[in-house]
């Protein structure tokens, strides 16, 4: 891959779009062999079967259907570094909250109706080949955790 900021733009397109089709494989080769992640809460994870074993539980089912909707996209070029601001919606209504937890299904059905959003953004780093390097996560984990989805889209 060469360093251009379509094709930077196009890997987190499908990057992105590999987590909302909920697909751990395709997500992980996205990834450098050597890379990091912070998620957010909690140490950095370095290399893919730390970063795999992180992810797992959301691709498991553990939170219900996990989307993203990318807000914002900023390309940088020249070091190799994009960033995305997105909402992270949560549905653990019927088939989807069945794996969830038992705690998180029954207080987000108590207190959301099964559908929940919060947001954050993510910087990544690439290596010269288009791979990852860097996955930093900056979000709301601070109670509350989560807002009810609204439809009215605020902050877009």
């Amino acid at each position: 891959m060469s360093n251009n900021s379509s094709d930077l733009s196009r890997t987190i397109d499908a990057f992105v779009a590999a987590f909302n089709d909920s697909d751990l494989d395709r997500v992980m080769s996205f990834f450098a062999d050597d890379a990091r992640y912070l998620p957010g809460r909690g140490p950095e994870r370095r290399g893919l079967a730390a970063i795999r074993a992180e992810f797992a539980p959301q691709f498991a089912g553990r939170y219900g259907a996990m989307t993203f909707d990318v807000y914002d996209k900023i390309i940088d070029e020249a070091r190799l570094r994009a960033t995305i601001r997105w909402a992270c919606r949560l549905d653990l209504t019927g088939a989807h909250g069945r794996r969830a937890t038992p705690a998180l299904r029954w207080f987000a059905g108590l207190r959301y109706g099964g559908r929940l959003q919060w947001h954050g953004l993510d910087v990544f780093h690439f290596d010269h080949a288009g791979r990852i390097t860097g996955k930093y996560t900056y979000a709301t984990f601070r109670l509350p955790l989560w807002e009810a989805e609204r439809s009215d889209n605020v902050g877009r």
